[in-house]
């Protein structure tokens, strides 16, 4: 197997009490490794290796980094520290608005986010009804996305992700917005992408979907990596660790 994401001793920072990441001067100058005042290190010294075709799950209570985590995958974050190589397209669905933009109708994100990713525009047309009718947005494709509910937004950004033809799926927490009808179809499109041998990397507070698409977990607390294991071995340890005393 090759690998699809390797992480070395990675490392990301925020400020408290304010907006937005260090200045420009601070990046250029060298990342030190000491916090400054009002800063804190929201992962640090992370580092694992996932190969091509696997289902890992990040496991972890709120405010302990796994969503940093996915964005570091992404490339939508840089590091402060160490290094994250991500061998192969990715198709992300790591926050609501999917990265769409609020202002254009469902029409042109499906053709704009379709084509950034490398769909040609032949291809975009004929999947288009496709996306469309998976995420049952059939007369709203004139309505500009912002005026989309939170359960069409899920919606229509899972159909568009899970068209792509990108190796890596990273998928957040979203999937918890949308009704079970439409969870028990997401459900049944990643089992046809792990079924192709694509890669996935799975944030969620479900240990029924953790248990059921992962085989291996990462569990994160205070920014660090604490267990890296089989999903079972991983959930066991969370679940002890947090259970009432």
């Amino acid at each position: 197997m090759t690998a699809a994401i390797e992480v070395q001793n990675l490392g990301v920072r925020f400020r408290r009490n304010r907006r937005g990441r260090r200045s420009f001067k601070d990046l250029f100058a060298g990342a030190s490794r000491r916090s400054r005042p009002g800063e804190f290190w929201a992962l640090r010294d992370v580092s694992f290796t996932v190969q091509s075709g696997e289902s890992i799950g990040v496991v972890g209570r709120n405010g302990q980094g796994k969503s940093t985590l996915l964005r570091l995958v992404a490339g939508v974050l840089l590091p402060d520290e160490g290094t994250v190589d991500v061998h192969g397209g990715v198709a992300p669905l790591i926050e609501l608005t999917g990265g769409f933009v609020g202002d254009l109708t469902v029409r042109e994100n499906v053709r704009l986010t379709a084509g950034l990713h490398g769909m040609s525009r032949a291809e975009v047309a004929r999947r288009y009804d496709g996306i469309i009718a998976f995420a049952e947005l059939a007369g709203f494709e004139d309505t500009p996305y912002k005026h989309l509910s939170n359960g069409m937004k899920v919606r229509l950004a899972f159909a568009v992700v899970s068209q792509l033809e990108e190796p890596i799926l990273l998928v957040d927490e979203v999937l918890a917005v949308g009704d079970k009808a439409f969870r028990d179809k997401c459900y049944k499109r990643i089992d046809e992408l792990l079924a192709e041998g694509r890669t996935l990397f799975f944030v969620s507070h479900n240990e029924r979907d953790l248990r059921r698409f992962c085989r291996r977990g990462l569990y994160l607390d205070k920014g660090q990596l604490v267990l890296d294991a089989p999903i079972g071995e991983v959930l066991d340890r969370y679940n002890a660790d947090y259970a009432p005393r």
